[in-house]
C-alpha cells in the first residue's frame, strides 16, 4: 500500500534467495520489524468478460490478519518502478463485501497468499519481505529516489528490479514447472481449476 504521491503507488519487488537472510539483510541496513509476520490472503474480482483485467485494472479482497480491505489499482505506467493509481477503503465484513461485488455482476477469481512482514527504516518508504508459494521477495514502496537508495544500500542494482505483479511472476512460476496454473496458495497450488491470474500485487 506504497504511495509516493497522492493515491500514486510506486513500488519495486527484489528476487530473494531465503526470507531468513533478507532478514539479516535488513537488520545490517538499520532495518527492524515494524509488525509481526502475518499471512495475507488476496481475492481478486472482474466481470465474467474479465474487462478489468484487459484494462490492466485490478480490484482485490484482502484479508491481512483481522484487516479487511477492499484495493482498486488502475493501469501501471511505463516507467523504470511499478507506478498506478491505488485507492483502497476499510470493510468491516468480508463476506458481505464479496456478496455487494456480486450483485455488482463481479465474480472472484484468482487466490494468492502470502506471508508479510513490515520492516522500517531509513524515512521515506516501507519495505515489506513476502513469503509466497512460488518463493521470496521484497517489496519497496516510496518515492523513487527513496528505492534506487534503499536498493542500493541492500546491494541490489536496477537490473534486479522487478515490476510485474505476482499474477505474472505465478505463470511463470507454472510454466517453468509444467504446473497448471490454477491459485497461488501455499497448500500446493490448491483449487487448481480454470481461473486465470488476474493482476495482482
Amino acid at each position: 500500500m506504497g504511495r509516493g504521491r497522492g493515491n500514486r503507488e510506486v513500488e519495486i519487488k527484489l528476487r530473494l534467495e531465503d526470507a531468513a537472510s533478507a532478514r539479516r539483510l535488513l537488520r545490517r541496513a538499520g532495518f527492524r520489524t515494524a509488525g509481526r509476520r502475518t499471512l495475507e490472503v488476496n481475492v481478486l474480482y472482474d466481470t465474467p468478460a474479465a474487462d478489468l483485467r484487459r484494462q490492466a485494472m485490478l480490484l482485490r479482497l484482502r484479508r491481512y490478519g483481522r484487516r479487511l480491505v477492499l484495493t482498486y489499482k488502475g493501469p501501471p505506467q511505463e516507467a523504470r518502478h511499478k507506478v498506478r493509481e491505488e485507492l483502497e477503503v476499510l470493510v468491516s465484513d468480508l463476506d458481505e463485501a464479496a456478496l455487494i461485488l456480486a450483485r455488482l455482476g463481479l465474480e472472484a477469481g484468482f487466490r494468492y497468499e502470502k506471508y508479510r512482514t513490515e520492516f522500517r527504516g531509513p524515512a521515506g518508504g516501507t519495505v515489506l519481505l513476502d513469503e509466497t508459494p512460488i518463493g521470496d521477495f521484497l517489496e519497496l514502496e516510496g518515492a523513487p529516489s527513496w528505492i534506487d537508495r534503499t536498493a542500493a544500500r541492500l546491494g541490489f542494482g536496477e537490473a534486479d528490479y522487478i515490476t510485474s505483479d505476482y499474477g505474472t511472476l505465478y505463470l511463470e512460476s507454472c510454466r517453468g514447472r509444467g504446473v497448471v496454473p490454477g491459485n497461488m496458495v501455499f497448500r500446493q497450488y490448491a483449487g487448481h481449476h480454470a481461473s486465470t491470474p488476474g493482476k495482482s500485487t
